[in-house]
């Protein structure tokens, strides 16, 4: 399987993006094809001493960098020889089998959309991020691409993000919940009460009524259904409030002798609580409803999670999760 990487894009690029992907090149069993210019790549994988690794990544010469600033339709004009543009051709035209980039996520959508193109029947890609929770990890969908939705593209996001957790994380029967503030069926806008009416009576589809936010983070949904704009907020409270609660038992734990004994204790249970909240663990998120596999990695993604981040673009590529989604809106 051949991953195309977009190199220049994220905050930490290219050196972290180039680590991340020589690991996963070594333990993953993949071939990396790397966009950006090839003079700066090389500069920086001599730095870290990864040059044997990068003589072994095919490089898709570019110049031009994408950055979080420029407009996202930037992608397919400004900015159209960029990392993330000349990765997104590459893709489309056949050169990988997908593509995975930390950068401007606005334009990464549009992108997706317009080069990589759609999936027959789906009116808007979305970002697909998994969480964990108490139980077992669900998905939000969307997390943050489209701002402004109709009900029935609230009604193809759950439905998407079922055959996602079924294909991908191995989830029989997704439990699908569209998140509103309050769990009766009359709560929320027109837009919330119009897709649960389509959500209620699509069949294949476990759909289990309205969720309130603060219910998902004990597991009590696989698929959690939003627009963007709600989706990404949740998203980047859920975040935020797992790094502040972690720092936060950390400082408990550093505040005596005592408790620093006590840390010791059962420092095996704390590291896997710690590794069960990071979501570097899952290292990016899909754009679901692309014809062709795209990901994205988070904007400060570390080597880590640059490696993780692969790891999941490999077993979903596997998984057929796109032609599974085609199916399953066919009918």
């Amino acid at each position: 399987m051949r991953i195309i990487v977009d190199g220049f894009g994220g905050d930490n690029a290219p050196g972290e993006i180039l680590l991340g992907c020589a690991r996963a090149m070594e333990e993953l069993g993949i071939d990396i094809s790397v966009a950006g210019d090839k003079d700066k790549l090389l500069k920086s994988a001599r730095e870290l001493g990864l040059e044997g690794s990068f003589n072994r990544m095919e490089v898709l010469h570019c110049t031009d960098v994408l950055t979080m600033e420029d407009e996202p339709d930037s992608v397919l004009k400004a900015k159209s020889g960029s990392s993330m543009a000349v990765g997104l051709r590459a893709l489309c035209e056949g050169g990988g089998d997908a593509f995975a980039s930390a950068g401007n996520s606005g334009a990464l959508a549009v992108g997706a959309t317009m080069i990589v193109k759609r999936i027959k029947g789906v009116k808007r890609i979305a970002f697909a991020p998994v969480l964990p929770t108490t139980k077992t990890p669900f998905m939000i969908s969307d997390g943050g691409a489209n701002v402004q939705c109709r009900p029935e593209m609230l009604l193809q996001f759950g439905l998407m993000g079922s055959v996602y957790m079924e294909k991908v994380m191995g989830v029989k029967n997704p439990r699908v919940g569209l998140v509103n503030l309050g769990t009766e069926e009359h709560k929320g806008d027109d837009l919330r009460k119009e897709a649960h009416t389509l959500l209620k009576v699509c069949d294949g589809l476990n759909f289990n009524g309205n969720i309130e936010p603060r219910d998902l983070p004990y597991g009590m949904c696989d698929v959690a259904v939003a627009d963007g704009f709600t989706g990404n907020t949740v998203l980047k409270l859920y975040e935020g409030t797992a790094l502040a609660m972690m720092g936060m038992v950390k400082d408990i734990f550093k505040k005596s002798l005592k408790n620093k004994l006590a840390a010791g204790m059962i420092y095996g249970d704390l590291q896997g609580l710690k590794k069960t909240m990071d979501y570097n663990s899952y290292g990016g998120a899909p754009l679901i409803g692309a014809a062709k596999p795209v990901f994205k990695m988070h904007g400060n993604t570390k080597a880590y999670a640059v490696q993780s981040a692969l790891k999941l673009v490999r077993d979903c590529t596997e998984s057929g999760y796109v032609e599974a989604i085609g199916a399953a809106l066919g009918k």
